[in-house]
C-alpha cells in the first residue's frame, strides 16, 4: 500500500494549482481583471491566483461541495455535482452577468476543472433546471461517456459551447484548465464554455438515442428544433496540468522503488470492469515473462449501473481486476480518481495485494460486483485509499504491480 499511496499522492501533487497555476498567469491589463470560473479544482485556483497575481481581482468561481478554499476578493459558490442543482444554476447566470458590458482595457480569467459542466448548469430558453438533471441523470446511469454527457449539456446550455467567450466580448479572454478527458480538448472539459463547438444538435440526439435515454417534454423539443450556430473563437486557452503529467509523476515515483514503468494510456476509456480484464491479461503476460513492472494508466472509466450497490468506476475496477487475477499473489492493483472522490463514495479509490482475498472470507466479490457494490466491499475490507477532497483533477491514477520474485 506504501508504493501505491505515494505514486497517487505524486500524481495529485503535479496538478495542485500552487504547483502548475502561477507560471501561466498573464500580466495585469489597463483595466479591470474579473475572475470566473467552475470545476472542483476552480476554487483552489482561485486562491492560489490572488496569490500570485500582482494586481487587484474580483469575480466568482463555483466549485463542488467541499471543494472550497479560502480566498479574499474572489467569490466561491459550492454546488451539486455531478447532478447539478438551482446553487450552480445561480451561480452561472451571474457569471454571465459578470462579464458582459466589460471594455477591450478588461481582462477575464476563465478558471476551468474537471467538473465544471455539471456546476455551471444553466438551461437554454425555454428548459428548466430540473430538465438538466434528469437528462443528467440518465446519462450517468446508462454509462455515457463524459464527451457525450457533454456535448448533449452544450447543446441544453445558455453558458457553455463558447457561449461565456461570446458574453465576455471586446474583454480579452484567457482560459486556464486543468483537464480532466481523455485527449484533452479543451472542448470537452467542462464543457467548453469558452470555445467554439463543432457538434451539432444531431450529434446530440444521436448521444442521446445511443442509451435509449427518455427525455422530457420541452427536452425532446429544444434538441429536435434546434438551429446549429458555431460561436466564433475568441480568447486564448492554455492547459495548465493534464492527466500525462500525473501518470509521468506516478511512474517516476514506481521507477525509483525498482519497477520497469509501462503505460497504458493516458487515456483509457470503456466500461470499468471490461477495462480490468484486459488489463488482467497484459500483467500475466509480463508475469509470465518474469519482469518486475508497473502498468500505469489513465482516462475515465464508467459503470453502467444495474444493481443497488455503492461505488464508482475506480471501486469497480479494482474489484473486476483483483477477480481477473485469480489470487496471483504477485499481483496487486490501485486504482483512484484524482480528485478524492470516486462516484458515490467518500474514497478516491481502493487497492489489493497478495493478501486481499483471504481477507474477503465472508465476501462475496462476485456478489458485489454484480450489485455494483464495489465501495461497501474495500471499505469492509479496509482497502480503499482515503484522501478527501484533493482540490485539483486529472482523471484516474490506475496501477498494477507485476513482481515475479
Amino acid at each position: 500500500m506504501d508504493l501505491f499511496r505515494r505514486m497517487f499522492d505524486a500524481a495529485v501533487a503535479s496538478a495542485q494549482p500552487a504547483n502548475c497555476l502561477p507560471p501561466h498567469l498573464p500580466v495585469p491589463p489597463r483595466g479591470r481583471t474579473i475572475v470566473v470560473g467552475a470545476g472542483k479544482a476552480s476554487a483552489e485556483m482561485a486562491r492560489v491566483l490572488e496569490q500570485h497575481y500582482p494586481a487587484p481581482v474580483e469575480g466568482l468561481v463555483v466549485t463542488r461541495y467541499g471543494h472550497g478554499a479560502p480566498t479574499t476578493s474572489v467569490e466561491i459558490v459550492e454546488a451539486g455535482h455531478p447532478v447539478p442543482d438551482s446553487n450552480g444554476e445561480r451561480a452561472a447566470r451571474r457569471i454571465l452577468d459578470m462579464v458582459g458590458g466589460l471594455t477591450a482595457d478588461d481582462l477575464v480569467i476563465c478558471l476551468l476543472s474537471g467538473g465544471g459542466s455539471a456546476l455551471l448548469p444553466l438551461p437554454a430558453p425555454g428548459l428548466t433546471l430540473a430538465d438538466k438533471q434528469a437528462v443528467t441523470s440518465a446519462l450517468l446511469g446508462a454509462g455515457a461517456t463524459i464527451a457525450e454527457i457533454n456535448c448533449v449539456r452544450r447543446h441544453l446550455s445558455a453558458i457553455k459551447g463558447g457561449r461565456l467567450a461570446q458574453a465576455a466580448r471586446p474583454a480579452r479572454l484567457l482560459t486556464l484548465a486543468i483537464s480532466d478527458v481523455p485527449g484533452d480538448d479543451p472542448l470537452v472539459i467542462a464543457s467548453g464554455p469558452t470555445v467554439s463547438d463543432p457538434t451539432s444538435f444531431a450529434d446530440a440526439r444521436a448521444a442521446i438515442a445511443r442509451y435509449g435515454v427518455e427525455l422530457p417534454g420541452p427536452v425532446r423539443h429544444h434538441l429536435e428544433m434546434g438551429l446549429d450556430q458555431l460561436a466564433e473563437p475568441w480568447g486564448d486557452y492554455v492547459l495548465v496540468a493534464r492527466p500525462a503529467d500525473a501518470l509521468a509523476a506516478a511512474a517516476a515515483v514506481a521507477d525509483q522503488a525498482g519497477y520497469k514503468v509501462v503505460s497504458l494510456g493516458d487515456a483509457v476509456e470503456g466500461e470499468a470492469r471490461e477495462v480490468a480484464l484486459h488489463h488482467a491479461t497484459s500483467a500475466k503476460g509480463f508475469l509470465a515473462g518474469g519482469e518486475k513492472v508497473a502498468l500505469v494508466s489513465g482516462g475515465e472509466l464508467t459503470v453502467t449501473i444495474t444493481g443497488d450497490g455503492i461505488g464508482g468506476p475506480s471501486h469497480e475496477y479494482v474489484l473486476a481486476l483483483m477477480l481477473a487475477c485469480e489470487g496471483n499473489s504477485r499481483l496487486s492493483g490501485m486504482a483512484c480518481d484524482t480528485d478524492g472522490i470516486d462516484g458515490a463514495t467518500d474514497a478516491a479509490g481502493a487497492w489489493f495485494d497478495a493478501g486481499t482475498l483471504a481477507l474477503a472470507a465472508g465476501l462475496d466479490p462476485l456478489d458485489a460486483l454484480g450489485r455494483n457494490d464495489s465501495g461497501s466491499f474495500w471499505a469492509a475490507l479496509n482497502r480503499q485509499v482515503v484522501s478527501g477532497p484533493t482540490r485539483t483533477n486529472v482523471n484516474d491514477v490506475r496501477v498494477i504491480l507485476v513482481d515475479p520474485r
